[in-house]
Formats: structure tokens, sequence, C-alpha cells
């Protein structure tokens, strides 16, 4: 018996010393909480979207219009307004992006006028410059992943890719581009 409570204790103070050797087991989490300021206002909105994603299709159309994005609950939230048209038609659709203090990432919500029902959540965050937001959806009978980015963030600028994997993140296909200018 007093050979194992030495053993045990061994491994015990063995995994504290690594462990305070390690530091804190969860660094500080940053506070995003502003990490959409950059987008509030109106926007000239451009889309290249792909017209038959997951096909192998490369033929892509172009809308362009106007975004109007509100500052909600000064600034932990935003509405996101799209209106533009192009030779496949007219789209009309909202996002709402809403911040979780708790765990320090956004969660994105969109529809479209045709739909009247928001999609599954996108969860993410920003870093380095980049937001980066992933969530499970369906795609015509298939179970996909799907992820939306926003990059080349500047005053009066920016851009967002929407793509698709069938293979759980391993390879993706950009099927939505949307770029944002002044």
């Amino acid at each position: 018996m007093i050979k194992r409570a030495r053993t045990w204790t061994t491994w015990v103070l063995s995994a504290a010393i690594l462990l305070a050797a390690a530091g804190p087991i969860k660094a500080a989490e940053r506070d995003g909480q502003h990490d959409f300021d950059f987008h509030f206002g109106t926007w000239k909105t451009h889309i290249s979207r792909l017209v038959h994603p997951l096909a192998g299709s490369t033929t892509w159309t172009a809308y362009d219009g106007v975004s109007i994005v509100r500052k909600v609950w000064n600034g932990r939230a935003s509405l996101f307004e799209l209106e533009v048209d192009g030779p496949a038609g007219h789209i009309e659709g909202v996002g709402l992006r809403l911040y979780n203090p708790t765990s320090h990432q956004w969660n994105l919500n969109w529809t479209n006028s045709s739909v009247g029902m928001l999609d599954a959540a996108m969860i993410g965050e920003f870093k380095d410059g980049r937001g980066d937001f992933y969530g499970p959806d369906t795609f015509d009978g298939r179970r996909i992943l799907v992820r939306n980015g926003f990059s080349d963030i500047k005053p009066n600028s920016s851009r967002f890719e929407q793509a698709f994997s069938v293979d759980g993140g391993k390879t993706w296909e950009t099927n939505w581009i949307m770029t944002f200018t002044r």
C-alpha cells in the first residue's frame, strides 16, 4: 500500500510540475465584441456566385447592389441587409450577427426573402484581421460544411467568401464572393 501511495503521489506531483511549466491552461480570451464595427454603414456590393455549386461547374454570375449594416446593442450585434440585381435575378437577404461574450465568438445567421427562415448559425471569430465562421448545412440533399470568411478589411472596402466542403473540411469550393466598397 505504501508503494502504491508513493507511485500515485509521484505521478500527481509530476503532472502538477508539467502543468505548472506549461503555463495557464487557457490564455485570456480576446474581447471581440466590436469585430464587425468595420462593416457598419452603407456599401456598394458586388457579388460573384457560382451558378451550380458542388457540380464541377465553373460558370459564375454577377450581381450589383447595396448593403446596409446597422449597429445593434452598441456593436455586440448587427443587422446586415442586402439587395442586389444581376442577370440571374434579384436577391434580398438579411443577416443577424450576434456576439457571445462567454465563448468570445460570433454567430452569423442568414436568410433571403425567398426562404423567410434563418439558416443554421455559422460560428467563429476574428484572428489576425480575418474572420472565419463554420457550420453544418444541407445542399441538394447532401450534408455539407460551410465556411464564411471576411478578409481584406480596410476602411473603405472588405471581402466576404463562402465555400462548401463535402469531405469534412479537407477541401473547399468557393461559391459566393462579395466585395464591399464605400
